[in-house]
């Protein structure tokens, strides 16, 4: 009982992060016998796009969805004033293995050299480059290794959602939602709408 009180938050966002997998092992079928091997189930949709092509277009959604919410913490916590630094960090997580599953599966589908062919993938090959060290310093470890540059490190988030951004803004005009949320998320942490609303907060209390 004291493992789940102390870690329910990375236990509730690791089950949510996990959910989506139910969706990708629906595209693909394992076969054990003999070797190992896995094959795609070949459906089209009704958008035209092949099994891989949905595998790398939902892996790359959740991977952005996650990426938002995040950013929505430090909001939340100005607003409501609830914070949890370490659900936060599983969030991050989550955010990093979801856009590695995406950038893999778009290897395997359309090759390593294609990632250079257009400014929106050389904009999401950029963010998942940034993502692989706050991927692996997404740590209390790393918390009292780095100290003061671990934020410091962890701020670079900032750049890579914002070429994620870039990266789904261009590729389809429907994710602009999540650059309005961010954008006011943003906002308000600006010094003067920031003190305002915890000004306001704390006269409610």
């Amino acid at each position: 009982m004291k493992f789940l009180k102390k870690n329910y938050g990375w236990i509730i966002v690791a089950i949510l992060a996990c959910l989506p997998l139910f969706v990708i092992f629906n595209m693909i079928q394992i076969n054990f016998t003999d070797r190992i091997s896995i094959t795609l189930i070949k459906n089209g949709n009704s958008n035209g796009m092949t099994t891989l092509e949905m595998l790398y277009h939902v892996s790359g959604e959740f991977a952005i969805r996650w990426m938002t919410a995040v950013l929505t913490c430090t909001p939340f916590y100005i607003i409501f004033g609830v914070n949890n630094l370490f659900v936060r960090q599983a969030m991050g997580i989550a955010t990093a293995i979801w856009s590695f599953v995406h950038f893999i599966i778009f290897i395997i589908a359309e090759g390593l050299l294609e990632t250079f062919t257009q400014v929106n993938y050389i904009a999401g090959f950029i963010a998942i480059l940034i993502l692989i060290p706050l991927f692996f310093t997404s740590n209390r470890k790393s918390m009292k290794l780095l100290k003061k540059q671990w934020k410091k490190l962890q701020s670079l988030a900032y750049v890579a959602i914002f070429l994620s951004l870039l990266h789904v803004a261009l590729l389809e005009k429907t994710y602009l939602i999540y650059a309005i949320i961010v954008g006011i998320g943003l906002l308000i942490r600006t010094p003067i709408i920031k003190e305002k609303l915890i000004g306001f907060r704390k006269t409610k209390l």
